[in-house]
Parts: structure tokens; sequence; C-alpha cells
């Protein structure tokens, strides 16, 4: 059996004969066909796409299917700790006043995504340039970051220096943001964080400070890039000018209150009902119990217990001076001396009987 070896031109012409007779657009019709042989068919790009989990909004990790879904398997999902949202929406709506009260202008702020990303994932899709604010959790002992874009850097500065209604800011690319813009935008992310602080009061106190401001993604590193973090993208508008704000906290950072986070609503309590309790407590303070008073006690055989007749006479080892024990059913409560008063037995209560540990 000898090979067969094709020259350049005749694998062309294979390939233009081929070419012509599939209509030059093989793979992008959706038409199963056969190899002659096997009869396999072949995906065309939305099914590969489909297949691996890709589409146009690949930031939106929720829907992610596929190859992609693998990969974030590990993620946890943001809805696990639906206090979040509550706290954001709070925090929206702090921040619209405050951000009224500072800029003296109409600013609507609103929250357009909460979702789960790696910290590496996002720090690697920051759009350049930007203003990376590291903050401190101080009752938390841990760091977070709170990201603004360079339209919304622009936008604060020329408010705040007076610009005019309904003019767009100037965006100067190219260089780094001055002492002046760096201030101003710091001015701004103080009042963000005042919000913050206010928005998990309702859950637990914490006061979040100003760490450091960077430029460079390498040095706003606060976890390591496989960590898990919830990513809150927020819109702020003033007019015709605006941009994003995007607040990200690690996992590890929200652990303390975590139990609060998985709370459904505000104050929920896990199988607590404080009417319920107050009612029960009120009942057992009205509820009539009995006590004995054991004026001796005295372990005996049973072959000696047999052997009672009437008129023997049993010798307890308890004195007049011994302090007798008070009990409610068999659980000994009380102790104190015995006594007389206008003709009956008293008992007067001295010490009260811990319970022994099981």
């Amino acid at each position: 059996m000898s090979d067969t070896q094709l020259t350049e031109d005749e694998m062309d012409n294979i390939l233009t004969d081929e070419d012509d007779g599939m209509g030059g657009d093989a793979f992008a019709s959706d038409d199963a066909f056969d190899d002659g042989e096997s009869g396999a068919r072949i995906l065309n790009q939305a099914e590969i796409d489909s297949l691996l989990g890709f589409d146009d909004d690949f930031s939106d990790m929720e829907d992610s299917s596929g190859v992609m879904a693998l990969i974030n398997s590990a993620l946890v999902n943001y809805e696990r700790l639906p206090m979040l949202d509550v706290v954001f929406d709070r925090l929206v709506r702090l921040m619209s006043t405050s951000l009224r009260n500072l800029t003296s202008d109409n600013v609507d702020v609103s929250l357009d995504q909460v979702s789960t990303v790696r910290f590496g994932d996002y720090m690697n899709s920051i759009p350049l340039p930007a203003m990376l604010s590291v903050f401190k959790a101080e009752e938390w002992d841990n760091y977070g970051l709170m990201v603004t874009d360079s339209p919304l850097i622009y936008s604060v500065v020329d408010v705040l220096l007076g610009g005019r209604k309904g003019n767009p800011a100037v965006r100067v690319e190219g260089r780094p943001y001055t002492i002046i813009e760096t201030k101003l935008v710091e001015r701004m992310i103080n009042v963000a964080l005042n919000d913050l602080s206010s928005a998990f009061d309702p859950l637990s106190p914490v006061s979040f400070s100003l760490d450091r401001m960077e430029t460079n993604p390498r040095f706003s590193t606060i976890t390591q890039s496989g960590n898990a973090c919830v990513l809150a993208r927020m819109r702020v508008d003033m007019g015709d000018r605006g941009g994003r704000i995007e607040v990200l906290i690690p996992y590890a950072t929200l652990e303390p209150i975590r139990e609060l986070l998985l709370q459904m609503f505000m104050g929920e309590k896990f199988g607590r009902d404080s009417i319920w309790e107050n009612h029960l407590t009120h009942e057992l303070h009205q509820t009539d119990i009995y006590l004995r008073a054991v004026l001796g006690e005295l372990s005996v055989g049973l072959d000696e217990l047999l052997n009672f007749r009437v008129g023997d006479t049993i010798y307890f080892n308890t004195k007049p001076t011994d302090k007798i024990e008070l009990r409610c059913g068999d659980v000994p409560i009380f102790k104190g001396p015995m006594g007389q008063k206008e003709g009956n037995i008293a008992v007067k209560i001295q010490n009260y009987v811990p319970r022994k540990k099981d």
C-alpha cells in the first residue's frame, strides 16, 4: 500500500470545491449534515457559546451555565445573605440625601446590581483611570474597597468647583489626578462611608474609616485573589453629569455579622417570639406549686422493711438544730431551720440550693 501525496495546488482546488458545495457558510448554518459515514452534527457558534457558558452579558454571573458555571461554582451566592439587599437599599437612600447636601445639586443615586465576584477577577476588570479607596471596618478589623470611575471624579470636581449646570464635565485623559481632585473626591468618599456605616447600624454598629486612596489596583489588594467578595454597583447622576461608584466587601469582612445577614427581614429572631415569651413568663409567675418539707431520710434494706410491725420505732439522724430541706417534686429548692409559729410547724428559708449540673 503506497501513500498518496497532494500538491499545494490540488489541496487548494479541493478546499475550493468543498466551499462552493456548502455555500461558503457551512459553520453558520443551523442544519445538521452528515460527513458521509458517522453522521456527526457540527455545532454552530451560538451553540458552542451556550455550551461554554459565554454570552453577551458576561458580567452577569448569576445566569452563567456550562463550563463557566463549573468555574464559578466555588463562589457563595449573595442571595444567601438576604439582608445585604436591605443594607444597600438604605445606602442608596442615604447617599442621595448626603450628596445633595454636599454638592447643592440634584443628585440621583440608583443601585444597579449586587453580585458576587472573585477579588482577583474584579481587580483585573476595573477600567482605568479610577480612584480606589481602601476603607477599614473598625469593629470587624478588616477592609473593604470603594471604586470611583473617571466620569464621576470629573463630575464631582466640576460640581464642587462651581461648574455650570447642563454642561458635561470635561475629561482630561493621559495624566494622573491632581491633589485638588484627590481631596475633593476624598470628601465624597468620606460622606459615602458615613452613609455606609449608617446603613449597617440597624444590624450591627460599625465605623468605616478611609485608610488610603490609590490609583493602581496592585496597591489596593485587601484580600487574596481567589476570595469571594460582595460587589454593589451604584450609578450617581447629577443632571447631565455622573458616573459609577462600586463598593466591594470581602466575605471575610462580613463574617462577624454573618448570622445577622442571614435573616430574611430586619429584626428577625430565629425561633423566638417575644409576645409568647412575655405571656409565658407572666403565667409562670401566677402558677401555684407545692413544696414538701423533708424532715429526714433513712435508707433500709428490703428484708428489714418487710419485718416492720405496728409499734416499731424508726430513728432518723436529724437533729432539732439541723436545716430542713424544701423540695418541689424531687428537686431541692431551699434549706432552713425548723420552728413553730402559732401552733404550726414552720420552716424559715435561709439558703437556696443550686441545681446540680448533669
